[in-house]
């Protein structure tokens, strides 16, 4: 390709990519850098996709006023409900101070409730309640919106073959 095709191709991808992604999209207008021995790291490039996912995500779920592990924690009381908060948060990496403040926000919320664990003032078992019940719902609607966006960015083939290689890893 020659470099006024390069330089074309590059505003392509900008324009097709500023949907999803303002800060992909203004690198890909900007100066190309050489990336050097970056190009070898899978941290580097996992971290770009991540930043480029959760941008899409807090944006589709702006209305909600909800954070992506905020909405991780529904859908695992959703799946699990009577869970433990300990059993939520390893499931999902969460420190227990930051689960704790996360879980007072959705129960003020009045979307979650903790209820005491077999008589044990200290463990409790996490339910949703009605407003969480139809908070979730109106959520998992703008998520897949959002998830239909990322099929489209990366391609079906490769979204899923992505999903079941990270799935593998844990």
């Amino acid at each position: 390709m020659n470099e006024l095709e390069e330089k074309r191709s590059a505003g392509s991808r900008a324009r097709e990519c500023e949907r999803f992604e303002p800060a992909m999209a203004r690198t890909l207008g900007a100066e190309k850098l050489d990336l050097g021995h970056l190009n070898l790291h899978l941290g580097y490039f996992v971290r770009r996709l991540q930043v480029m996912i959760f941008e899409d995500f807090i944006s589709t779920l702006a209305s909600m006023r909800l954070r992506p592990a905020q909405y991780s924690v529904l859908l695992l009381i959703e799946a699990n409900p009577g869970s433990s908060q300990a059993a939520i948060g390893r499931a999902l990496n969460i420190e227990r101070a930051r689960l704790a403040r996360l879980l007072h926000d959705l129960e003020g919320r009045k979307w979650i409730e903790r209820r005491s664990a077999n008589g044990d003032g200290r463990s409790h078992a996490l339910f949703l309640v009605a407003d969480g019940v139809k908070t979730l719902a109106r959520s998992k609607k703008l998520a897949e919106r959002h998830e239909a966006r990322m099929t489209e960015l990366l391609g079906a083939k490769r979204r899923t073959s992505l999903l079941e290689l990270l799935k593998d890893l844990g």
